[in-house]
């Protein structure tokens, strides 16, 4: 698979395209085209092959807005990535849209890992305390991952707080190592 490169660039372009109100609703129906494209083999193809011309393409991707309710200026944006062959890039620049937009609304998304589903008043005591070690807002994202074992594991951005017993253990077992 080609790697698109300029995919913060093209993020930037969507952002500054996008009024910021309308921002988050349109966010929305391109990581529905991301889905029914992870989804569908064939609508994928017909977005990255060579074989169809750009008008064709744009005829689909014209088609696919209307059903989904796509604002104006998304179903332009497609047509514009696919005129520039980034189209591939969908999911990759989707999600970088998504950090733009977090970051313009002053909030950290954190993925908590746990190996049971956690409660909802634990849920908020987290949130209250990660807001304030962030210092932004907070948005947090779920993630059951049965092979913890115990504990939990918090990705904010690129920093990773684990206090797993899995991850306690792998650090027990570096320390031997080392001596």
């Amino acid at each position: 698979m080609k790697k698109i490169k300029g995919v913060k660039r093209y993020a930037k372009q969507f952002m500054s395209a996008v009024d910021p109100g309308e921002v988050s609703q349109t966010l929305e129906k391109l990581r529905a085209v991301v889905a029914l494209m992870e989804k569908d083999r064939n609508f994928r193809s017909l977005l990255i092959s060579p074989a169809f011309s750009e008008e064709e393409t744009g005829k689909v991707v014209s088609f696919v807005s209307q059903k989904l309710s796509l604002p104006e200026k998304a179903s332009r944006f497609l047509l514009y990535l696919i005129s520039e062959k980034a189209i591939i890039a969908l999911p990759e620049i989707t999600a970088a849209i998504g950090a733009l937009y977090s970051e313009m609304k002053k909030r950290a998304k954190v993925v908590v890992t746990s190996p049971v589903r956690i409660e909802r008043d634990y849920e908020e005591h987290l949130a209250g305390s990660l807001k304030r070690i962030v210092g932004k807002d907070v948005e947090l994202e779920y993630v059951i991952d049965p092979m913890l074992l115990g504990g939990i594991r918090i990705k904010v951005g690129s920093t990773m707080y684990d206090s797993s017993i899995k991850g306690q253990l792998g650090l027990l077992r570096d320390k031997l190592i080392k001596g």
